[in-house]
């Protein structure tokens, strides 16, 4: 029985042509242009390279698929991703970046069969989550992909920044590696085909979910009422402004108006370093301004029994105490219903400062940006009362370095230029290890661990 399942499983593997893609570090920065992202013609390297690793892919998984079950083969082909990272290495960053989202747009990408460990799963906004690991903003920006990232095992994806008209972004190279450091430093600038492209795209897939989950779950059925509003999997949707735009508000509400109806919650970035003038509207009177124009345009809207989609604001990391008492006294007068932290930091912390590529302009993300986030997020939970939801963002590497997150005072996780040099094996390692780091200090649950190093 474990070979035919195997079996069936290697052959639709073979079929839809599955390969993993070691994601290209480039945060917030995306240049497809259709639906199912094209790879782009100056990496004949890269397509040669993809061919070659689909082809060892297949000829060992022919080999081993026979002796074992779907869990262990499923297992090891999220280890045989590995495999590639070195060849995306090899390819600039943009470059490997575009070619990633093309993989997983095409589910060129392995597919987590396997349950989460039930001390992972948690409520949040009414919604169920199967793990708390999330995929932050700037990887899949443009949502051509979320099917495929959703499928790796992610407990939520965040597409993003999405601009009301479409933008090119600062010129290139704007991506920028530090591998010894396990950081990387953009400066993309919300590059963004636009809100009415992912608008198009978000509704064919949200139809497509919703008529899968339909036809493979009945309503009685409890697995059924887990995920967001197209099925299994939470999406968040990121929206920017444009760098000419002279009305942020405005920006932020057509985005709202547009793109609400797909997202299991929305999120105002106002933190981003590479768009001039963003990050004053972290200011007590600007936020607050703000967040009530963007709260009104999305209630005046028509919401069904399960309402709006909760509204977050996702901050920078380079603040200081006075600025994280505004920001928290308006998340609390006005009932926001979250808070992300946080973005990358214009700061080059020790090592980072030694390395020659420190000097370019951008905001830095990685290893180096995980304490300044993490006494951000302590900061912030604190300042809050533990009565808003927080998402911890930043240099997560490890299921130990999410704990940490979640002890700090965070209730779900984000990465990402983590997975970019790790690539797909590292999502159920950190799953994994997270779950032993709670049942090694005797949590039950995530919802216990959330703010246990600030109580």
């Amino acid at each position: 029985m474990a070979i035919r399942t195997a079996g069936k499983f290697f052959k639709d593997l073979c079929r839809q042509r599955v390969i993993s893609a070691s994601i290209g570090p480039s945060r917030h920065c995306s240049s497809a242009a259709t639906s199912a992202p094209k790879i782009p013609h100056s990496s004949k390297k890269g397509r040669r390279l993809l061919t070659g690793a689909t082809i060892g892919l297949i000829i060992a998984g022919g080999a081993y698929v026979s002796t074992v079950d779907e869990a262990t083969f499923c297992g090891w082909l999220f280890s045989a991703t590995k495999l590639v990272n070195p060849f995306f290495a090899l390819l600039d960053a943009e470059k490997a970046h575009t070619l990633a989202v093309a993989a997983a747009a095409r589910g060129w990408v392995p597919r987590e069969k396997r349950p989460d460990p039930p001390i992972l799963g948690l409520d949040v906004w009414g919604r169920k989550f199967s793990n708390p690991v999330g995929l932050s903003a700037g990887f899949d920006k443009n949502a051509e992909a979320v099917e495929g990232l959703l499928g790796m095992g992610f407990g939520f994806v965040e597409v993003g920044s999405v601009t009301p008209v479409p933008q090119e972004g600062n010129a290139k190279p704007r991506i920028f590696r530090l591998r010894q450091e396990g950081a990387v430093i953009n400066r993309c600038g919300f590059n963004s085909e636009g809100i009415v492209a992912v608008a198009k795209r978000l509704g064919a897939q949200h139809g497509k979910r919703k008529l899968e989950t339909s036809s493979t779950s009945s309503p009685s059925n409890e697995e059924a009422k887990h995920g967001g509003k197209a099925g299994p999997g939470i999406l968040g949707v990121n929206l920017g402004k444009n760098k000419s735009s002279e009305d942020a508000a405005a920006d932020y509400v057509q985005g709202v108006h547009t793109l609400s109806q797909y997202a299991d919650y929305l999120v105002i970035n106002v933190s981003s370093p590479n768009t001039p003038g963003l990050r004053m509207l972290q200011g007590r009177k600007q936020l607050k301004d703000l967040v009530k124009r963007v709260q009104a345009a999305r209630d005046e809207m028509q919401w069904g029994e399960e309402g709006p989609p909760p509204l977050l604001v996702k901050i920078a990391p380079d603040l200081s105490k006075e600025d994280l008492e505004d920001i928290a006294a308006v998340a609390v007068a006005l009932r926001l219903d979250g808070l992300i932290i946080s973005n990358t930091t214009i700061s080059r912390p020790d090592p980072v400062d030694k390395n020659s590529v420190s000097s370019e302009a951008g905001g830095l993300s990685g290893k180096p940006l995980f304490e300044l986030s993490n006494n951000i997020l302590k900061e912030m939970y604190m300042l809050t009362r533990g009565k808003i939801p927080l998402i911890g963002c930043g240099g997560i590497s490890s299921g130990e370095d999410a704990y940490k997150k979640i002890r700090a005072g965070a209730t779900l996780v984000q990465l990402y230029t983590a997975f970019a040099y790790g690539g797909p094996a590292l999502i159920p390692r950190i799953k994994a290890e997270l779950a032993e780091c709670l049942q090694r200090d005797g949590f039950k649950s995530i919802h216990e661990a959330v703010g246990a190093d600030c109580r």
